[in-house]
């Protein structure tokens, strides 16, 4: 397709999205005291104290307006002949995640407890995070923007560009919107390579490398799907309870386009369950164990700590000699990355 077909393209889905998103707001806005009213209704009726579903239409309300704030403050700077000044856009998705991580807090009491920061900084990192909801990659998003000060560089799904902020800032920084589906993941994994070449000491590169949202269906046939083709490692990874395996691709082009930027990882409990529209009303009609994010360095597989380990959470780290090599650290990581989000359910606190 030529590039005048993708940017048609491009200019139909946002003309869609902002017309929706924009018709939301407005309709609920106006019909706000009753539909509160009634979800409310329906809360009490089907004996959920906690007004999950009136909760939930307020969230959505606040989000709307902040999409449509965050698209007119697109516009503007689109105006001005600044759509390509990256600071002003970073700072306009710092300020899209703060105040959603806000609206959250107040709609939702989503508090959020979060330790390690100062493991992601300085950049430039490439940060690797267990991956349960949504709201984990706008909390991840938060952290980094709003707690860290650091420019994030995010691995997303295609998907998300139904999002208008997300399709029209996110494009406008260096991200990466990848199609999952695809039949050749090398144009994919290129993609992500040149959105870590050149990060520099405010940047952060982010990748979930379980590629989608985790929940026992999908590890049960994650794992199957590996049996097929590598024995070895499914069983190796039959021990994951929390998370789902990792995919190396994503993981190996990053570090590979950025041989001089720091490795880290995040993890965080909280989230379990969020990953569909009636885990979500559940979860806000009963009390949630809080929400806890922790971020650790570790070393890059074929480096080792000055101690001579990898990491204050014990990680090991590996040869970088040869494909196999990498994708077992990764597993390794991943295996200790599991029993650490069993540590904080546990026990409710980390190590």
């Amino acid at each position: 397709m030529s590039r005048g077909g993708r940017v048609s393209g491009a200019g139909r889905r946002r003309t869609v999205s902002i017309t929706v998103v924009l018709a939301f707001a407005m309709c609920a806005s106006v019909v706000l005291p009753l539909a509160v009213a009634l979800l409310g209704l329906v809360d009490l009726v089907r004996l959920r104290p906690r007004l999950p579903l009136a909760r939930l239409f307020l969230f959505g309300l606040c989000w709307a307006w902040l999409e449509v704030l965050g698209v007119a403050a697109a516009a503007g700077l689109w105006l001005m002949r600044r759509a390509g000044d990256v600071d002003a856009h970073y700072s306009l998705q710092a300020w899209w995640a703060d105040k959603l991580m806000a609206s959250l807090r107040i709609t939702c009491g989503l508090t959020p407890e979060v330790s390690g920061v100062d493991r992601i900084r300085p950049g430039p990192t490439v940060l690797l995070v267990r991956h349960a909801s949504l709201a984990d990659s706008l909390l991840t998003a938060w952290v980094i923007t709003a707690r860290a000060g650091l420019r994030p560089r995010i691995v997303m799904k295609r998907e998300l560009l139904v999002d208008p902020c997300l399709d029209i800032v996110g494009n406008r920084l260096p991200n990466c919107f990848v199609d999952r589906s695809a039949a050749d993941s090398g144009p994919e994994l290129r993609s992500i390579a040149e959105m870590a070449v050149g990060l520099d000491t405010g940047d952060v590169a982010v990748l979930f490398p379980e590629g989608t949202r985790v929940n026992t269906a999908k590890r049960r046939r994650s794992l199957d799907s590996i049996a097929r083709s590598d024995a070895d490692r499914a069983a190796r990874l039959e021990d994951l309870q929390h998370l789902l395996p990792p995919r190396p691709g994503g993981a190996a082009a990053l570090l590979a386009a950025a041989p001089e930027a720091e490795l880290c990882v995040g993890w965080h409990v909280g989230f379990e369950g969020l990953d569909t529209f009636p885990g979500i009303i559940a979860a806000l009609g009963r009390r949630r164990t809080p929400v806890r994010m922790r971020f650790e360095r570790l070393a890059r597989p074929g480096a080792a700590s000055a101690d001579g380990g990898s990491g204050d959470m014990g990680f090991r780290g590996g040869a970088a000699g040869s494909e196999a090599e990498f994708l077992r650290w990764l597993d390794g990581v991943w295996l200790e990355l599991d029993r650490e989000v069993d540590h904080l359910l546990s026990t409710g606190g980390g190590r």
